[in-house]
């Protein structure tokens, strides 16, 4: 059973109840009625009410709902420190995604999915500013589920790639954050007890000097130190981490061994160059980006996703949920 179909059968045995905010494009309804139909989710899209053949999918239209005044309240009250208005938080409450990551705030959804018509800042920005952070962690990031097929470095052939998606040029105090979040979300998602994380970089122990190697250098160390219970090592190149007869070579004793499955990039350039390079020249999928250490699940989509891209995302909040309940 490949990755995508362990995490469905993991969601349907305990199904949660998943915002879709994006009712006005076909893909959404399209994934909504999918995951319903599999048992992975219980999903509720926001929009203009729509009767729908075929399985019940539960509509709300936040401009009729019963709760927008509720929520209105909810918001002014988490924001009015920054200087929003009761006015403002009940317009802005009007907007399908605050409405949504409302929901999720106040349990009325266990989780989010949005993205296929707004960009990564326009998701983020109504979690971070509602559901925020997870407690310990100070920076959100993402990750991408990368299935390869055939892949020499893995007999599985699953990785997580962070953060590919997100920090532009993150600190080593934010490297650290990220590498440790990942180990807790490959711990849950992709079931691994003892994950390896490499901290990347074009150097591998000291071959090369630059300040940028020094950023994940000190990174590692940080990492090690919240947590010497991770299986965890940098800096180190990709082949480094990925095969164990270059890493016996240039980095012996490293508990990675070559064997890593977590990659932390040093930035932004690195982990999306890497992942759609994998993706288009392995064939591989690309599941993602899927956002961490928010307190509760709230995902984003590319706007090119299809309708079984929603879905995997959607079976992957689930899962988070699960892990959180």
């Amino acid at each position: 059973m490949d990755i995508v179909a362990k995490l469905k059968e993991r969601a349907r045995r305990a199904p949660k109840t998943i915002v879709l905010p994006e009712g006005e494009d076909h893909r959404i309804v399209e994934a909504a009625l999918q995951a319903a139909k599999e048992g992975i989710a219980n999903p509720i899209v926001l929009g203009e009410v729509r009767e729908l053949p075929g399985i019940n999918v539960e509509w709300i239209d936040p401009e009729r709902s019963d709760k927008l005044a509720k929520y209105g309240q909810s918001l002014f009250e988490l924001r009015k420190h920054k200087g929003m208005e009761l006015e403002t938080a009940k317009q802005t409450i009007r907007d399908c995604l605050y409405f949504g990551t409302m929901m999720v705030k106040l349990g009325d959804a266990d989780g989010l999915v949005a993205g296929a018509n707004h960009a990564t800042s326009e998701t983020l920005r109504p979690a971070l500013q509602i559901v925020k952070g997870a407690p310990g962690i100070k920076t959100v990031s993402s990750f991408f589920l990368m299935v390869v097929p055939y892949c020499q470095c893995s007999s599985e052939g699953v990785f997580l790639f962070a953060d590919s998606g997100m920090n532009p040029d993150p600190t080593s105090e934010q490297l650290a954050d990220i590498a440790i979040v990942s180990a807790e979300t490959a711990k849950l998602v992709i079931e691994d007890p003892e994950p390896r994380i490499a901290m990347l970089s074009f150097s591998s122990k000291g071959s090369a000097k630059h300040a940028r190697v020094d950023k994940v250098v000190e990174a590692t160390r940080i990492a090690k130190e919240k947590r010497p219970d991770l299986l965890i090592d940098g800096e180190l190149q990709v082949d480094a981490a990925l095969a164990p007869e270059v890493a016996a070579r240039k980095c012996p004793g490293s508990p990675v061994e070559g064997r890593a499955n977590v990659l932390i990039f040093p930035d932004l350039d690195a982990g999306n160059i890497a992942y759609k390079l994998v993706q288009r020249m392995a064939n591989a999928q690309a599941i993602g980006p899927i956002l961490q250490g928010l307190d509760k699940p709230i995902n984003d989509l590319s706007r090119g996703c299809t309708v079984e891209d929603i879905v995997c995302a959607i079976a992957i909040t689930v899962v988070q949920a699960q892990g959180a309940a």
